[in-house]
């Protein structure tokens, strides 16, 4: 039954992967997740979606040195990432590049760490570990979310009130940049399953 609906079995390939965002110099924002090995790219997107808490409203899109792998759009000569799995690409030790809104251009790393198998009672896709808060869609990259942090860490800046209503905030010390909590990645994560 496990198989009929994607997941995987008993004794089946799990790689674990840790996906950083890169560039955020403030506070590493970082995910540990155990997925299958044979996980389709198409697949593996929508995992990092949930388990680094963005909301999939842009493009995106996989490279792995030489070949790019997204949606199958003939305008952008993308491999289609519905016909490529996780381990044909990578092997335990390698990785990947995946870019999140191609305008705010969110780069993460993804470092396959070790292989591993499922066990009979193991959910998957599954986050074990993390670091830090995802930055806010739109926000303007890395450059935009370092100026985020700095207005919403000054209180008598002129841009602070605007910055909290842009974000959706009663208070700004609602936004924690330092906040991780695995139990709502894992939520995220089944939900998207």
């Amino acid at each position: 039954m496990r198989r009929l609906l994607g997941e995987p079995e008993a004794g089946d390939p799990i790689y674990q992967v840790k996906i950083t965002l890169l560039e955020i110099e403030s506070l590493p924002v970082w995910r540990r997740v155990l997925v299958p090995a044979a996980i389709r790219l198409d697949r593996l997107h929508v995992v990092i979606q949930a388990a680094m808490g963005w909301d999939n409203y842009h493009l995106h899109n996989f490279v792995d040195g030489q070949t790019y792998y997204g949606e199958a759009e003939p305008e952008l000569q993308y491999r289609d990432e519905r016909k490529v799995r996780l381990d044909d690409l990578v092997k335990p030790g390698g990785r990947l590049l995946y870019n999140y809104d191609f305008g705010d251009s969110w780069d993460h790393e993804i470092l396959v760490e070790e292989a591993t198998v499922a066990t009979a009672d193991g959910r998957y896709p599954r986050c074990v570990a993390g670091q830090a808060a995802c930055p806010p869609e739109d926000v303007g990259g890395t450059g935009g979310y370092a100026r985020l942090l700095q207005v919403l860490g000054d209180p008598g800046h002129p841009e602070h009130q605007d910055i909290v209503g842009w974000l959706g905030l009663d208070d700004p010390g609602r936004f924690d940049p330092a906040r991780f909590s695995l139990e709502e990645t894992n939520q995220r994560l089944a939900v998207r399953r």
